[in-house]
């Protein structure tokens, strides 16, 4: 089975965020990093009102100075540019967004530095090679409390057999039609 040679993908999951025929655009959910959301806010002159120990993970190798919000959607109504990724799951990634939810984080929040994208047909490619494992997902992953088993309960749940699924194959989730 062909994988990903690309060590940053290696057992990720990725949220598909937007796909269409320019390219798809997500985030890698099972990447903490050693930085806090105190620490983020704080270099953006922010406050940040939650736990002081709630982490940021690392959501791809694009542009990784980006930062990109997931959360429950009623927690930044009115706060700006807010895409609904699927019912009641907000994506962003303005500075406005974050300074109402750094106000009165929510319980359901993922922040998240960088992104993952692909070019047009570039994740389809990979997909039929065997790299990716496209699978529907649900909401509740994103804010999985252990990042780490993230990988192992995704692939339990699709149809990817066991062989395959002790290799380094990629998971990306979709919560859209495609």
């Amino acid at each position: 089975m062909p994988q990903l040679l690309d060590p940053n993908f290696r057992r990720a999951v990725v949220l598909l965020v937007h796909h269409d025929a320019e390219g798809t655009f997500g985030v890698v959910l099972n990447r903490p990093t050693e930085i806090t959301a105190t620490d983020l806010c704080t270099t953006l002159e922010l406050e940040w009102c939650g736990a002081r120990a709630k982490g940021v993970g690392w959501g791809g190798p694009v542009q990784p100075q980006t930062g990109w919000m997931l959360f429950d959607a009623d927690a930044a109504l009115g706060a700006g540019e807010v895409k609904d990724v699927a019912e009641g799951l907000g994506f962003a990634g303005s500075l406005d967004v974050l300074r109402v939810l750094a106000q009165d984080p929510p319980d359901d929040l993922q922040l998240l530095l960088g992104y993952a994208g692909w070019g047009p047909g570039q994740l389809e490619a990979e997909t039929i090679e065997g790299a990716w494992h496209v699978a529907a997902g649900e909401a509740g992953v994103v804010f999985d409390p252990d990042p780490a088993a993230v990988w192992q309960r995704q692939i339990a749940r699709t149809d990817v057999i066991q062989a395959q699924a002790s290799t380094a194959i990629t998971v990306a989730l979709r919560l859209f039609p495609m």
